[in-house]
């Protein structure tokens, strides 16, 4: 039997009407998505399911031509604007020239960028490396997994976060600190010992952020005090434990920003018992702290660092793993030690390497920090006039807001952030005599904190119109 041809919705109309959805069409679309499509790879946060038709620069469009104003950019996917021109025409360049290959051979663009991004880390750690690709985050996470415990000789116990997330793969799901991602699936013996993380505005009072951070740090080699801690051993002088994976900022955690001391007194603690550091830039790389990597901004040299997202720009899927020369080189990990069809695409490439080039000639670092400092400034104006927000905090344009209950701005309040969602996507909030939605995204241990990735082109008009929109929002919901 033949099968079925595809649905039709805007075959043969220009561009502009394919944007358009009339009411019957979008509820057609939704029936076909609960009847057909896995729930199992989707996070819906309204009922009915919000559904976009086309995107540009910092918003977002249904098929009604509401606008909305993206504070979360895909997951800080997209940290250079939906439809970025430069972008998109490196990737059209690179379906001109080379759009496939298999992953047995060599193209140059696979080449330029690894010797981009290892030559920019030897120049900041003052570790030669070498780059490892993928296609995905929680794939790269595997891979370096995979070199962590060939480099380790077999060791298979991570250290990670409370409140840490690595991703949904069944490896990253094991570093992952959540149990819902584990819970369906059978036992994960080589689950990771999770270490607070230094959580500063629900940390013990009385400390100030630089005392909590020493503080963590302090608990966790109390770990190696004694062997019957049950992970060190003195007499061969080895620790079960093979690495530490950490985001240096908390993503799906809430957008938590640690103590500047904290990573370098961690670190010295990881060095004194031979554990790798890992560190997970996925979600904070690529400037969206203002540096290329977010650990940069806390002094430490990592023995591996994962990245992806923003890499391309959300554009094709790409990512990868640096690592240092005695953890990567061909002796040790050889060929074939990991392998993806797709892992070094050039389409992927291609157009990473033209964000580096994009990065290397403009000024990210700086606008990004004055962007997010402005930013923030607001948030804070924020917070003095809603009790319901308990914190605001931020580094470059990584930013977070935390709603809590407003008789004491302490108790966490997933009822207003939910609230507050639900109304972002009506698409009905004026602002001077136009009517915007926003996309928020939230994260926090107790789901009540909105996590701010806006884009880093964002303009200083943009902003003060996510202020505008926000504080609508806080005013309906902030009750």
């Amino acid at each position: 039997m033949a099968m079925d041809k595809p649905l039709a919705w805007g075959d043969g109309r220009s561009a502009e009407a394919r944007r358009r959805l009339s009411p019957a069409d979008e509820a057609e679309l939704l029936k076909l998505e609960a009847q057909y499509c896995s729930h199992g790879d989707t996070v819906h946060y309204t009922n009915p399911p919000k559904l976009f038709t086309d995107c540009r620069g910092s918003f977002m469009y249904d098929g009604q031509g509401r606008e909305f104003l993206d504070l979360q950019m895909w997951y800080s996917a997209v940290n250079f604007g939906y439809k970025n021109e430069r972008i998109a025409n490196a990737m059209r360049r690179q379906l001109d020239t080379l759009p496939q290959v298999a992953s047995q051979y060599l193209h140059r663009e696979k080449i330029e960028l690894a010797t981009l991004i290892a030559r920019d880390a030897e120049k900041k750690f003052g570790a030669k490396g070498r780059v490892h690709f993928n296609v995905g985050g929680s794939q790269a996470v595997e891979d370096s997994l995979k070199l962590v415990r060939n480099f380790k000789g077999g060791k298979s116990l991570m250290f990670a976060f409370e409140g840490g997330y690595h991703g949904r793969t069944l490896g990253a799901s094991a570093i992952t600190s959540s149990y819902r991602y584990r819970r369906r699936y059978g036992h994960f013996g080589d689950r990771a010992m999770f270490i607070p993380f230094p959580y500063h505005f629900r940390g013990p009072k009385g400390m100030t952020k630089e005392e909590y951070g020493h503080h963590c740090v302090q608990q966790f080699e109390r770990l190696f005090e004694s062997e019957y801690y049950g992970l060190w051993d003195p007499k061969s002088q080895q620790c079960e434990y093979a690495a530490f994976y950490v985001e240096t900022i908390q993503g799906t955690g809430g957008y938590v920003v640690p103590p500047m001391n904290f990573f370098k007194d961690l670190k010295r603690v990881l060095d004194k018992y031979g554990i790798l550091l890992v560190v997970d830039e996925i979600q904070m790389g690529v400037y969206r702290t203002g540096k290329l990597w977010s650990i940069e901004h806390f002094g430490v040299t990592p023995d591996v660092i994962v990245f992806g997202k923003a890499i391309t720009n959300g554009l094709n899927p790409l990512s990868g793993i640096w690592a240092r020369e005695e953890l990567i080189n061909p002796e040790v990990f050889p060929v074939g030690s990991t392998h993806s069809t797709f892992n070094a695409n050039p389409m992927g490439t291609g157009v990473a390497l033209e964000t580096m080039r994009m990065l290397a000639e403009g000024d990210y670092e700086r606008s990004v920090m004055e962007k997010g400092a402005y930013f923030l400034e607001g948030l804070e104006e924020l917070k003095r006039r809603y009790t319901c927000i308990g914190e605001v905090d931020g580094l470059g344009m990584a930013l977070r807001m935390e709603i809590c209950e407003p008789s004491d701005s302490f108790t966490p309040s997933k009822r207003i952030v939910d609230l507050m969602v639900d109304e972002a996507l009506k698409g009905d909030i004026e602002v001077d005599g136009r009517k915007y939605g926003v996309v928020l995204d939230i994260g926090g241990y107790y789901k009540n904190v909105v996590t701010l990735a806006p884009s880093l082109d964002m303009t200083k008009a943009e902003i003060d119109l996510a202020l505008k929109l926000l504080d609508r929002l806080l005013h309906r919901c902030g009750k």
